[in-house]
């Protein structure tokens, strides 16, 4: 009965380990924090055993690239942030795109 039970609990585990495994692995999200004048994004990645280099873009509500720049995320590490402030901003919604190798993840955000 325990081995059914132990066989049981392993197969469940495999299965529930194997759904998390197929979660999205790459997304992007902005926060505002208007007490702080600031906006941090944050983008979270599969992690790798290598540096990696990943070109991240602020772009304005008018289409314009605000702010292009690579960063160099450390081996070992599954998730890297921006920062910039709120004062100087236009208002409306931009967006936060990360560029890791061919794929592009985009999240959006509204400065009002």
């Amino acid at each position: 009965m325990k081995k059914i039970i132990l066989i049981s609990l392993f197969l469940l585990s495999t299965i529930f380990a194997e759904t998390i495994d197929e979660d999205t692995k790459y997304s992007a999200d902005c926060l505002i924090l208007e007490d702080e004048n600031s906006i941090v994004c944050k983008y979270i990645h599969e992690r790798s055993e290598e540096d990696k280099e990943i070109q991240v873009q602020w772009i304005d509500p008018d289409g314009e690239i605000s702010r292009d720049r690579v960063l160099l995320i450390p081996a070992g590490h599954g998730s890297i942030y921006d920062f910039r402030y709120i004062a100087g901003r236009l208002p409306g919604i931009w967006q936060f795109k990360v560029i890791d190798n061919k794929r592009e993840t985009i999240t959006t955000f509204e400065i009002k």
